[in-house]
């Protein structure tokens, strides 16, 4: 199965945006820390999401409008107190088909799977405000991933495996790009 493929095959990419976002969350101490973070997440997130969006259709991912989108995580920084202005510019991998697009997916979909983690470091941080984008979609997660890995193996053959692993390789690598390229300008 794809999602397998996809989980096994990115293994290092995923480790490497891993270890740049548990560190950075591990290092904050305020709501200002947290919306810079969440930031990063929006821009890389926005970008993304536009870059995929004529590639994935409701005969795609029929619930794909009901689904995490950018737009909770600038709800998010809003709730922090901060405002949506100094963006970085960010690079997404080049997407140009459905098998891309819905690789692209895969990472985007899948960092809901480690939002429960997420949210108790923060709150370890004693932050509490701005979680609902790891939240994530609470007690439906587990199915709406299944539901989400089912259109997966439905919509990426066989032949096509290797283009969505190293579709799904690159969104890991420039997420951690973009991690990167904000604590040099920070």
């Amino acid at each position: 199965m794809i999602h397998e493929a996809l989980r096994e095959q990115t293994t290092v990419a995923h480790q490497q945006l891993e270890k740049i976002v548990i560190t950075r969350l591990k290092n904050m101490r305020s709501d200002a820390d947290y919306a810079a973070f969440l930031k990063v997440f929006y821009a890389y997130f926005l970008r993304l999401e536009e870059t995929i969006k004529p590639f994935i259709t409701a005969a795609i991912l029929p619930d794909y409008a009901e689904r995490r989108h950018a737009d909770s995580i600038a709800d998010d920084i809003k709730s922090c107190g901060c405002s949506l202005n100094d963006l970085i510019e960010v690079s997404v991998p080049i997407i140009d088909s459905t098998v891309k697009a819905l690789a692209a997916l895969y990472v985007m979909e899948g960092s809901v799977m480690g939002g429960s983690i997420i949210v108790k470091i923060l709150a370890n941080h004693g932050i509490t405000k701005g979680t609902s984008f790891f939240a994530g979609y609470g007690e439906d997660t587990r199915s709406k991933w299944s539901f989400f890995t089912d259109k997966l193996s439905l919509h990426i053959p066989e032949e096509h495996y290797q283009e969505a692993i190293n579709t799904a390789t690159a969104t890991f690598s420039k997420f951690a790009d973009a991690f990167e390229l904000d604590a040099k300008l920070s």
